[in-house]
């Protein structure tokens, strides 16, 4: 075999579907199956979760088949929670249009692709910690979908909270969601921001956030001095304030984000077993559960990471 016109594939999938996304999508290559057909390359290596740890049951509500959305409610497990519905991409695939759109601003379009199990458990976590988020102001990072931030603002009595992606198509959907549900906030006030983590022009909410959260946002390296840089802007100076991140380690990915954490002057510190009800789960799947047949502690299950200025 010449590697230089057929190199070996041992990369993992993520780092296939991830890393070539961009060259191949963007020059629009194809290939062909057996019969000969064209297959775009999204069909063949985008690929959406499809299980995860199922803290927040949700039930499909309302699908148009001719649209590629669809609205999900979320009953959230305490008593007296209100119901939450999202608007949520269900097609399968990711259109081409999307990696176009990653492409023209620098970002990823993992917010678009599927409701990601860490935020799950981020979710999880602070509908089980609301006394956390009372009266404080909180921004959620790559909300994605934004679930994490809206239970925040449906159930903790935060003063505010922003709910943030870098991708302004999936801050459209942030949006839509945060209208959807503006009967459940009470007199928390609850906006989208569009924030890219290398943005410079970011001094009207500096030192603002009393609490960051984010769910596996320290996968892509080379937004990780970016990530590092907005945690170290956003949090507010005066008083006890703290980044929250659930994230797998997905190799050294989460590692090297740290090491950038740390030449921030930031500090941080790491729990496993955070949740009786996560770790239980973890516990079930690791054991060889069914329900996530291809489930790996590495990739699969998120660390709790706290970090403080």
């Amino acid at each position: 075999m010449d590697n230089k016109t057929e190199p070996k594939i041992t990369a993992k999938p993520a780092s296939l579907r991830w890393g070539i996304l961009r060259q191949a999508l963007l020059r629009r290559s194809s290939t062909q199956n057996s019969d000969g057909q064209s297959l775009s390359p999204i069909k063949l290596i985008s690929r959406k979760t499809i299980h995860g740890f199922n803290l927040i049951p949700s039930q499909l509500i309302d699908k148009d088949p001719n649209s590629r959305d669809a609205c999900i409610c979320y009953t959230l497990p305490i008593n007296g929670s209100p119901k939450l519905f999202l608007t949520q991409r269900m097609k399968v695939g990711t259109d081409l249009s999307d990696f176009e759109m990653s492409n023209r601003y620098n970002i990823d379009n993992t917010g678009l692709v599927c409701h990601w199990p860490s935020e799950d458990v981020l979710s999880y976590f602070c509908l089980s910690h609301a006394d956390m988020f009372r009266s404080k102001r909180v921004i959620e990072l790559g909300s994605g979908f934004g679930l994490a931030g809206l239970v925040i603002a449906a159930t903790t009595e935060a003063l505010e909270v922003v709910i943030s992606d870098g991708n302004p198509q999936v801050v459209d959907y942030i949006q839509r969601n945060i209208d959807a549900n503006s009967g459940a906030f009470g007199t928390t006030e609850v906006k989208s921001m569009t924030l890219h983590w290398d943005q410079k022009e970011t001094a009207n909410i500096s030192n603002t956030f009393d609490i960051i959260v984010a769910s596996d946002c320290t996968f892509f390296k080379e937004f990780h001095e970016g990530l590092a840089c907005t945690v170290k802007l956003l949090l507010r100076i005066a008083g006890t304030s703290e980044a929250i991140f659930f994230s797998p380690k997905r190799g050294d990915s989460l590692d090297k984000f740290l090491e950038k954490i740390e030449e921030k002057g930031l500090r941080f510190c790491i729990t496993e077993n955070y949740d009786t009800e996560v770790w239980m789960r973890h516990q079930g799947f690791m054991n060889g559960n069914n329900s996530w047949p291809s489930y790996e502690k590495d990739h699969c299950y998120p660390l709790l990471i706290r970090v403080t200025l």
